[in-house]
């Protein structure tokens, strides 16, 4: 009877299928809210969702009219609490399917799409200015965009346009430089801005051991597809971060492998 109530008991192929879709979107939704302040809103929405339909099957009215309006009426508020969520998903899901491995997808040939390859030598100028402030204690952040475009990032700081070199990116973040609060874009074997602001994650599950540098490299990453080198203030440790993923990095040797790495997939949109 209970089953014959809610409707379960003719079940076709198509219904099994609707819910395992549903089932895996409200999986996805999870993951990208976990650990984030809409948790609890989301908790909230699938308990209302889940009330209404009890309450479509028994048939009262009157209840089901106003969680149904309620539900109606709040998809524009829910799109305006969701908005960070919703643009990183967005940037994702485009960043996995516009980009094939290689750079050699079909979209990437229709939008002029090609490899570059930051040179060896930059790498080095790079990961030798982190060495050294890593040493003095010099807090860094580096950011280096891939196929996503950041305009609006950098047009928050400084533009710069100069060669990547290790002395100019140790004189940027000097504790008595104009420019070394905020974030450093290198992009295309140039150094294109400093003092640049940056996004805060919203994720509360952070160490209490990252300061406010982590956070914003840990937000860019979430929101874009750069990677972030941190250099800590405090303990002069180096952190590499991508996708909102922190590694430690234990020697220098290791931010090279992992920079050159990241960087030999680097793909930027060419001209025509």
């Amino acid at each position: 009877m209970v089953l014959a109530l809610f409707g379960f008991l003719n079940m076709s192929l198509a219904d099994v299928l609707d819910i395992i879709l549903v089932a895996l979107l409200i999986y996805q939704v999870f993951k990208w809210i976990r650990g984030s302040s809409a948790m609890s809103i989301f908790v909230a929405i699938i308990s209302l969702y889940v009330i209404r339909t009890v309450v479509n099957a028994l048939d009262m009215r009157l209840m089901s009219s106003i969680l149904g309006t309620v539900l109606d009426v709040g998809v524009i508020a829910l799109i305006i609490i969701f908005q960070p969520e919703i643009r990183r998903f967005l940037i994702t899901f485009g960043n996995r399917y516009r980009i094939a491995t290689n750079g050699k997808g079909f979209l990437n040939k229709l939008f002029g799409q090609g490899e570059i390859k930051m040179g060896s030598t930059a790498v080095n100028e790079i990961t030798e200015a982190c060495r050294s402030m890593s040493e003095t204690k010099t807090g860094a952040l580096i950011v280096i965009p891939h196929s996503n475009n950041i305009d609006d990032i950098i047009n928050t700081g400084d533009k710069i346009d100069a060669d990547i070199s290790r002395r100019l990116i140790m004189n940027l973040f000097f504790k008595n430089s104009p420019l070394h609060d905020g974030a450093v874009i290198i992009n295309r074997d140039r150094i294109v801005a400093a003092r640049c602001t940056l996004p805060i994650t919203e994720r509360v599950n952070i160490p209490p051991s990252f300061g406010m540098r982590h956070k914003a490299a840990i937000g860019i990453s979430e929101e874009t597809d750069v990677d972030v080198i941190v250099v800590s203030e405090e303990t002069g440790r180096i952190s590499f971060v991508k996708g909102g993923n922190v590694t430690p990095i234990k020697n220098i040797n290791e931010l090279k492998l992992l920079l050159g790495s990241s960087l030999s997939d680097q793909q930027q949109t060419t001209a025509g």
